[in-house]
């Protein structure tokens, strides 16, 4: 081989090389992307406020509904939801009376199951009307390679994400002298930076921020001195403040995230004290709701950093929504109010009602790419366009039966499927457009 041939097949070979390398990280940063984007880490979502941005979905589902690609099994009961993160599926469930997180891969295969309580303790009984309502019923966050669940009875851990070893655990209902709640604890913790957020309500600690990789104290928030509520937390930004959003069994308030410093509250009661909806934060204002006879508030704090006072923007007692979930789209509020059964659209400027009217009952939803899914507390799924004028679903199915309790765990719609969780099952429905 003379040596320009062999130059010039040694330049071809290192040309070829570069473009093989170049594929491999386009395919890489590609794959990389989408687990990014098919993530939803916690409660509610990455931003916690119940929308997807996932796009290319179905707008309307065969007549039986959306292929169904996998069930899991075993996962005990309750109502927690589904998180998902580093290519697993994340949920809790009582066993044999004993509260565990469990792990899936995305195909619906047992990865880990782990304890949240300690060896061989079960769980007291419920009290009251909590007995009907046990089970496990906080959605476990991953963040930083970890997964907190906080269990019925207050104890909160720290577990390995791809492995399901805990790494800590702290009982804050004994540790901040607390009183557990009737159904007992229900909140998603939050994390905010290197601190796990979560309310015992005690008279040690109403809200407190842990360590997130070693469960020690970093504040305790004793000025709200209300009893826990059901609710789980937000953490919003607004003029240069960082503050929690959360609710209490009387009250909804913020906190500085840095330091736990109250800086505003406004009560919201109604005659069970239970405040289980998630908070909205929407241009300076914060959108809380309850039933029992309450309904809903905006409220407008008047965000800073020293002394913060509250204005009520506008209340509306006929929208009050207990534990399904709410969604703002564009103005809009989309959302069961509990007393009357009833799906509502409220504007968010005036808290006028534009429509309520018949839906599914008590119903959990979520939104996603331009569609509501809405899951009906006796196990109808239903597909809805957001429309102020009323509940018009494109498509519905009935999801499997079987199973103790109604369907209220909500839905949650990532990486192209469509995931309920109900009793000892989790469902996997591929709704993406073909």
């Amino acid at each position: 081989m003379t040596p320009g041939r062999s130059r010039a097949l040694t330049g071809r070979v290192e040309w070829s090389l570069r473009l093989l390398v170049w594929v491999a990280l386009v395919q890489a940063a590609c794959a990389t992307y989408h687990l990014e984007a098919a993530d939803w880490p916690q409660w509610h979502g990455p931003r916690r406020d119940n929308i997807s941005t996932e796009t290319g979905l179905l707008k309307q589902w065969p007549s039986d509904g959306p292929q169904l690609q996998w069930t899991a099994t075993g996962c005990g009961e309750g109502y927690s939801s589904v998180s998902i993160a580093g290519g697993l599926l994340f949920t809790a469930g009582v066993i044999d009376n004993q509260t565990y997180v469990l792990a899936f891969d995305l195909d619906g295969r047992p990865k880990w199951k782990s304890l949240n309580g300690e060896k061989g303790a079960v769980l007291p009984p419920r009290r009251e009307w909590g007995r009907p309502w046990s089970g496990a019923k906080s959605t476990p966050t991953v963040d930083d390679g970890l997964v907190y669940h906080l269990n019925e009875v207050g104890r909160l851990a720290g577990f390995d994400a791809q492995g399901g070893n805990q790494v800590w655990a702290v009982d804050v209902m004994t540790r901040f002298k607390a009183v557990e709640p009737v159904a007992g604890y229900a909140e998603s913790v939050l994390v905010v930076s290197d601190k796990v957020i979560c309310y015992p309500g005690g008279t040690d600690g109403s809200l407190v921020a842990l360590d997130k990789k070693t469960g020690k104290v970093v504040w305790a928030n004793t000025e709200i001195g209300d009893q826990p509520s059901y609710s789980s937390p937000i953490l919003v930004e607004d003029n240069g403040v960082r503050q929690i959003v959360a609710m209490s069994a009387r009250a909804v308030f913020g906190v500085e995230a840095d330091t736990g410093r109250l800086l505003w509250r406004s009560e919201h009661v109604n005659r069970d004290e239970e405040n289980v909806d998630t908070p909205i934060y929407h241009e300076g204002c914060v959108f809380v709701s309850s039933g029992y006879g309450r309904g809903a508030d905006m409220l407008r704090p008047t965000f800073g950093g020293t002394a913060i006072g509250v204005d009520k923007a506008w209340s509306n007692e006929r929208f009050g929504n207990l534990h399904g979930g709410t969604v703002l789209l564009d103005g809009r509020i989309y959302g069961v109010s509990y007393d009357a059964r009833s799906w509502c659209c409220l504007e968010v400027r005036t808290g006028q009602l534009q429509y309520r009217g018949r839906g599914l009952g008590e119903t959990s939803l979520t939104y996603a790419d331009g569609m509501l899914y809405c899951l009906g507390d006796r196990g109808t799924m239903a597909l809805v366009p957001p429309s102020p004028d009323g509940f018009e679903p494109v498509s519905r199915f009935e999801l499997p039966s079987g199973g103790r309790g109604p369907y209220w765990a909500h839905p949650v719609v990532c990486g192209g499927r469509l995931y309920v969780r109900h009793a000892d099952r989790v469902f996997a429905y591929d709704v993406r457009a073909k």
